[in-house]
């Protein structure tokens, strides 16, 4: 199914938009696991719309309600079910695009692929609103491999022209991270003022703008991964492409490679002072073959610009056949960054625990 994800941890999204609610289906869980609510909490209070001048003014307070898979405060190892109702929906501000289909969204190929029976209310199924039960079950993952020593951390790295710090000058998931890894708009100590500086800019210009997410998994065994189509890369890549407005990733320096030579990107092997190998640095991105090598794993999401901005438009009335002027109504977000980092990192957590298990490096 196209709304699945994962062969031994499978995650299943359900619902629309401004539909009755939206949610998943975990099955794989382990049984009598106590779930760390609090961190489940913390993650969506971190990606939830209207904490932030900044971000969509849509005031969900993402109120979750388990139907299966929990007794007793503990997982029984059947599928959990979890649904989030849409509280604050404004339908009304989208019966324009029922013929003239908003620019870089998906109304027009919905429209065409679903044979017209799709519900084009605040993107439909297309919505970053089933951005809320990915993290759900990604923060459940990351408790998962947070027990067994594995963090992932995440933050965002550009905001248009302004950039911040990269993780990868962090050898390991140090108290600078964890620190990090508790802020709202997960950024790093002195460089958050410039990045929101670029997402000011742009919403008083009635504008978006873009931005990279950077995110590091700490802590994995080397071997994780397989050639040819089912790499770290290949795998994590397939479901980064999912989130809503990412058009790129890359993994160790990516793009920048094509700027180097190859005597600038050498990873030389060393023994750390415990005897374990390790590389003197990390070009790579804690990849070889497409197979971890025991460094960190690093990578970053390209994320474009939010395709409804507030200034007027060209596009194509579908009824009539004619351009016309289209101003966009609703409550959308100038930068999505700002809310992407922990679905970026509950994506990350899914997919390593899905091939630890399939590498039996969980049991």
């Amino acid at each position: 199914m196209s709304s699945s994800l994962g062969q031994f941890i499978k995650l299943t999204l359900f619902g629309e938009s401004h539909g009755e609610s939206v949610g998943c289906v975990i099955d794989g869980l382990p049984p009598g696991l106590t779930i760390d609510f609090t961190h489940v909490d913390t993650r969506l209070n971190q990606r939830r719309p209207g904490n932030h001048g900044l971000t969509s003014q849509r005031t969900e307070t993402d109120q979750y309600h388990i139907s299966s898979g929990l007794y007793q405060g503990k997982t029984t190892g059947t599928p959990l079910m979890v649904s989030f109702p849409n509280a604050d929906r404004r339908s009304a501000d989208y019966d324009q695009i029922k013929r003239v289909y908003r620019p870089g969204h998906a109304d027009y190929t919905g429209q065409v692929k679903y044979k017209g029976a799709n519900d084009p209310r605040g993107g439909g199924h297309f919505s970053a609103r089933l951005t809320a039960p990915i993290v759900f079950a990604g923060a459940i993952a990351e408790q998962l491999l947070n027990e067994r020593n594995i963090h992932i951390a995440g933050h965002i790295l550009s905001i248009g022209k302004a950039k911040s710090q990269s993780l990868s000058e962090f050898s390991g998931y140090d108290e600078t991270l964890e620190v990090l890894d508790k802020a709202p708009c997960n950024l790093l100590h002195g460089h958050a003022e410039k990045l929101l500086a670029e997402v000011e800019e742009a919403k008083q210009n009635k504008d978006s703008v873009g931005a990279v997410v950077e995110a590091a998994v700490f802590g994995l065994p080397v071997g994780l991964g397989a050639p040819f189509f089912d790499t770290v890369e290949s795998r994590l890549s397939y479901a980064l492409f999912a989130i809503p407005a990412v058009k790129g990733v890359s993994f160790g320096d990516g793009f920048d490679y094509s700027k180097k030579r190859g005597s600038e990107v050498v990873d030389a092997f060393v023994l750390d002072h415990q005897g374990n190998v390790k590389t003197n640095a990390n070009h790579n991105g804690g990849v070889n073959g497409g197979i971890t090598n025991g460094m960190p794993l690093l990578f970053k999401c390209a994320f474009k610009p939010t395709a409804s901005i507030t200034g007027k438009m060209e596009t194509l009335d579908f009824e009539s056949g004619e351009m016309t002027t289209l101003e966009i109504e609703g409550r959308h977000d100038p930068c999505v960054a700002l809310r992407a980092v922990p679905v970026v990192k509950s994506i990350a957590a899914l997919v390593i625990l899905d091939m630890m298990l399939e590498s039996h490096l969980i049991e």
